[in-house]
């Protein structure tokens, strides 16, 4: 069963209880209806930073937080109450990629969210009062309300709460930093980018816990579950929500004797190498696959490719496609390292699958501008017309190119693309 099937038979089901689906779905509870076991205490913290602590100093802001959670929290029956105060529950676990389930009651006047691997947060407040209204109350909960590089998550699409004393329903779907909400099973928002809101140049983390916030009012919750996602149904997820259209590429010239094409995938041959390219030239376009890294993988995307020579200094640039966790490679520039445009700009790192899983990764390229997005969070956002500082000072002549083949630059390891669609862009599409 794929996970919009999943989902269409959730929502389907919404007259039955939550957790009659959810145990049989995968999905696993965060409240054992008891007590507060798997929870400890956390306010709005960068969790860069509590989880930079000693497993020591970690333990004892735990313990700490205890007091606090069990002042402000209770237990009646399947239900767990907040007065409106103090610390925000926090699971023990952190979470990747994962769908979260659960139902929330609120009162007149309080503002509350769901923070997602700590970071603020799937909004929760009243929609009736009027002077919050200037903040987007009037458009409901739901939304990614601390959202400001990406606008498009902030509010939400319908307005979808329910009155006062019912029982409101949140289905949240997170890939990579791509959010999905569900609120009383309708979309409010669709697969959009969530910033990072203790720093907005960084990706929100690949993992972070669960945090129930609450301040201004009694909120409850129940039937609290969570389905933790892997690697290939999230590629799944990601591809379904990338964009549509586009060509298969065939074709390919340069050496394409160093590389085998079997079953649409495309894998460099073990101690072979060199630039296979696309027929056709781009300016400014889109593509999208999937790939996978041997242990200490090194391969590369062309960029705008004249056809001959280094692949990295006479076409636009080299994106790197690296195993970062190889030993042999720890020493690296950080502008070496995978999604990064070779010697020019770093991207973020701590975002590949294991070695030996499928990623999905897009690339967009428009004018003198490149994103890489990489199994769902944003890693690299440049433009190479300001680049003015070169690896070992080096400089990169083809930066500047306004045209050029797409291309795979292998470095003899045996990478492997699939699902590879490229896409020129125009005013439309852009």
């Amino acid at each position: 069963m794929n996970w919009k099937m999943k989902l269409i038979i959730l929502a389907c089901c919404s007259s039955f209880p939550c957790h009659v689906f959810a145990q049989s779905d995968g999905f696993e509870p965060l409240f054992n209806g008891k007590d507060l076991s798997g929870w400890w205490g956390l306010g709005t913290e960068n969790p860069a930073e509590w989880m930079a602590m000693s497993s020591g100093e970690l333990e004892m802001k735990r313990q700490t937080s205890l007091q606090d959670i069990q002042k402000h929290w209770r237990v009646e029956g399947d239900v767990l109450v907040n007065d409106g105060e103090g610390l925000y529950l926090t699971t023990l676990k952190n979470y990747a990629d994962f769908e979260l389930m659960l139902e929330y009651k609120t009162v007149p006047h309080a503002d509350s969210g769901v923070y997602l691997r700590g970071i603020p947060q799937v909004q929760i407040w009243d929609s009736t009062e009027e002077k919050k209204f200037k903040l987007g109350a009037d458009k409901g909960s739901g939304g990614l309300w601390n959202n400001k590089n990406h606008p498009a998550g902030k509010h939400p699409l319908v307005l979808a709460d329910k009155p006062f004393g019912e029982w409101n329903k949140l289905r949240i779907l997170m890939v990579g930093e791509r959010v999905t909400v569900h609120l009383n099973d309708q979309l409010v928002v669709d697969h959009a980018r969530m910033d990072n809101y203790f720093d907005r140049d960084l990706p929100v983390p690949r993992s972070g816990p669960i945090q129930l916030q609450t301040h201004g009012g009694e909120i409850s919750w129940r039937n609290i579950f969570i389905r933790e996602i892997s690697g290939a149904e999230a590629n799944q997820i990601l591809i379904s929500n990338g964009w549509k259209g586009g060509d298969i590429p065939s074709n390919w010239q340069g050496p394409v004797e160093s590389y085998l094409f079997e079953d649409g995938m495309i894998q460099c041959r073990q101690g072979k190498g060199g630039t296979i390219f696309t027929e056709q030239e781009y300016s400014d376009f889109a593509v999208q696959f999937e790939f996978r890294l041997p242990e200490a993988g090194n391969n590369g995307l062309a960029i705008r490719y004249p056809g001959k020579g280094d692949t990295a200094y006479v076409g636009m640039c080299e994106l790197q496609v690296l195993d970062n966790t190889a030993p042999k490679y720890e020493k690296l520039d950080a502008r070496q390292f995978h999604g990064s445009a070779y010697g020019m700009a770093a991207a973020h790192r701590g975002y590949l699958r294991a070695v030996g899983e499928w990623n999905f990764q897009t690339v967009e390229v428009v004018g003198s501008t490149i994103k890489v997005e990489l199994n769902g969070t944003l890693i690299l956002d440049t433009d190479l017309s300001t680049v003015s500082d070169y690896l070992a000072d080096k400089q990169h002549p083809g930066k500047d190119r306004i045209r050029g083949h797409f291309g795979f630059a292998g470095h003899n390891s045996p990478v492997a693309f699939r699902n590879i669609t490229i896409k020129e862009l125009n005013h439309e599409s852009k």
